[in-house]
């Protein structure tokens, strides 16, 4: 792991080590302001498509989140490397066009990255408040599509069934309200299934009603908030 690192770093420094040994070499130490403002925004772009990675939000989705802030960083890098350079050639004696066309560039690039990082955390954001909704429907189906394996009763599979058809079409949307009744369901399951693996018929009907009645009214709460 430390040697994969070392690696990434030596990589990350050859851009740096290349463009300085070649500027100083064939320009020298002597240059005027404008010259000195591109070589800083060229390091600054650079600094900002190294630390890309430190800004990806975490979540389900970093990948992606990861390769619209890299391309952003990239795309600004390639534009200010291709100024800076123009620049750093013409060597005019103002610094005024020099500072602010590339301040003006790295100001859209600020916006763009900080526009795409806020809409990201949005996004995260929205799939944390899902992740647990989507839990519900998944744990509580697959629960039931297990008992049903073992169930040999007809009648009883029958009822198990209609708990199971109840769950799986529930609406996989939740809400704050309902964590109490959700967590209540999950545990009727529970129950539903000692009773199953005693087979105690009487505990089975009564389970599987309390479980109706409950999920019913659980999306019907959905329902009204429409």
């Amino acid at each position: 792991m430390k040697k994969t690192k070392v690696l990434w770093f030596i990589l990350n420094l050859i851009f740096l080590a290349i463009f300085n040994v070649i500027f100083f070499l064939a320009g020298g130490v002597e240059h005027n302001v404008s010259v000195w403002i591109s070589y800083g925004f060229i390091h600054f772009a650079y600094f900002m498509l190294l630390i890309t990675a430190k800004l990806i939000t975490k979540g389900k989705s970093a990948a992606v989140f990861g390769f619209s802030l890299y391309s952003i960083s990239a795309v600004y890098f390639l534009v200010e490397f291709i100024t800076g350079v123009i620049f750093i050639l013409i060597a005019p004696e103002g610094k005024t066009v020099s500072l602010l066309t590339q301040l003006c560039i790295a100001g859209l690039y600020g916006i763009i990255l900080i526009s795409n990082m806020i809409a990201n955390e949005y996004t995260a954001e929205a799939e944390e408040k899902r992740q647990p909704q989507i839990a519900y429907i998944k744990d509580a189906s697959v629960k039931l599509k297990c008992l049903l394996e073992i169930i040999s009763d007809k009648e009883m599979k029958k009822k198990v069934e209609r708990v199971y058809d109840a769950i799986y079409s529930s609406p996989v949307k939740s809400h704050p309200n309902l964590a109490r009744m959700e967590n209540h369901i999950l545990e009727s399951i529970n129950n539903l299934e000692s009773a199953v693996k005693t087979e105690n018929k009487e505990s089975i009907i009564s389970i599987v009603n309390s479980l109706l009645f409950s999920i019913n009214e659980r999306n019907n709460f959905l329902k009204s908030l429409h």
